[in-house]
């Protein structure tokens, strides 16, 4: 295996273009995923030398721009009064354990797609804007399109996440994260974002779904739980984040 640490966005999208290549963000996801033989990449392109990708920015409007190298403990401690940065601290402080969260990235979460994570969530709640480069050049995609089902994302050949957007909003919109998980630090049996009148659900079917969407959707059943479980608990929850 061939392993490439470039230092800029345009050597990495070079270094993507060979067949099975893959990144290497935080590595909290792909390199379990090695471990356990479910993928053998011929060649490792990581994204930890390159400035550009990392940091959180306040754009003129109010939204937050962040990127997608910026780690789950950076974002626990994300101070902004926008009601989608406060969503997405609540999530990030709930992301595993601390090891994880000292290396794991936002843009390796959200590119891995696993609808039990936390972040998916978050951001089709929070209308946020997942932003993707290649050497073709940018293109931004909304959440509730990027995610299409399990681990599988509106990435095409070539391309990685490299950055988050989330909109502005009013300081006193409520918002709220709540997760249901077997243990602490555990991924979702399922999770509720919620903010103002936007409600999405995770863990409940193969990619987050927006709350109209629930009711035509069979729940899925997995190691952590039964399709029934999961529509029994589903009223809870989400009576949980959306109580006042």
């Amino acid at each position: 295996m061939e392993y490439l640490a470039p230092t800029s966005l345009d050597e990495a999208y070079r270094a993507l273009e060979t067949d099975d290549a893959r990144c290497l963000a935080g590595g909290q996801s792909l390199v379990a995923m090695m471990n356990l033989g479910l993928v053998s990449p011929a060649r490792l392109v990581s994204l930890r030398r390159i400035s550009s990708l990392r940091g959180v920015e306040v754009q003129r409007d109010g939204g937050v721009r962040i990127g997608a190298m910026t780690t789950h403990a950076e974002l626990a401690e994300l101070k902004h009064s926008s009601p989608a940065a406060r969503l997405l601290a609540q999530a990030a402080r709930v992301v595993a354990y601390p090891a994880v969260r000292a290396w794991g990235t936002i843009g390796g979460s959200v590119a891995h797609a696993d609808p039990a994570a936390d972040y998916p969530v978050v951001l089709v709640a929070a209308g946020a804007t997942i932003e993707i480069g290649s050497i073709r050049g940018t293109r931004r995609v909304p959440a509730q399109d990027f995610f299409r089902g399990l681990f599988d994302t509106a990435l095409e050949k070539g391309e990685i996440v490299t950055a988050i957007d989330l909109p502005p909003g009013p300081p006193d919109l409520p918002c709220k994260y709540e997760k249901l998980s077997l243990v602490a630090g555990d991924f979702a049996i399922l999770s509720v974002a919620a903010m103002g009148a936007e409600v999405a659900i995770g863990g409940y079917a193969p990619r987050p779904l927006k709350m109209n969407e629930v009711t035509r959707t069979e729940p899925m059943a997995d190691q952590r739980a039964s399709a029934e479980y999961r529509r029994r608990v589903l009223p809870e929850v989400v009576r949980r984040c959306t109580s006042r």
